[in-house]
């Protein structure tokens, strides 16, 4: 069995930040066509309440992030690594400026490339996160 310590909350965090994130992001598209149904401002309010839980996360995602390289030996790793790790963190980057930009964006255009490169970056730094950490 794995210890209780600072270790499993670090992890834990991290993947509750990312479910949130990452999990949040495809479950709101996949409401939004219905929300819309409700009216023209029901969208914008089911998004908001989502930023006040997605933004924390993204928050915390970049906190346990650093807290979980600065409790490995980098340097120890392989080139492989390095390089996986720069493009996670290209991604996470993406993600959020992707997901800023669609917050304040006003036109269909910039909210779809916004939308669109939030979730992208998301999952590939989900997917990297995973591989790096196995």
């Amino acid at each position: 069995m794995v210890p209780f310590d600072l270790q499993l909350i670090r992890i834990f965090l991290h993947v509750l930040a990312a479910t949130i994130w990452v999990g949040g992001q495809f479950t709101l598209a996949g409401v939004v066509p219905t929300v819309r149904g409700f009216g023209p401002e029901a969208t914008a309010k089911v998004a908001r309440a989502f930023n006040r839980l997605a933004w924390p996360a993204f928050g915390v995602l970049v906190l346990t992030g650093v807290w979980n390289l600065l409790e490995i030996q980098i340097g120890d790793r392989p080139t492989s690594y390095h390089m996986a790790l720069g493009i996670k963190l290209v991604l996470v980057a993406a993600s959020g400026i992707g997901a800023a930009a669609h917050v304040v964006s006003r036109s269909k255009v910039a909210l779809a490339i916004g939308g669109s490169l939030a979730g992208i970056g998301a999952l590939g730094a989900l997917f990297l996160g995973v591989w790096l950490h196995g």
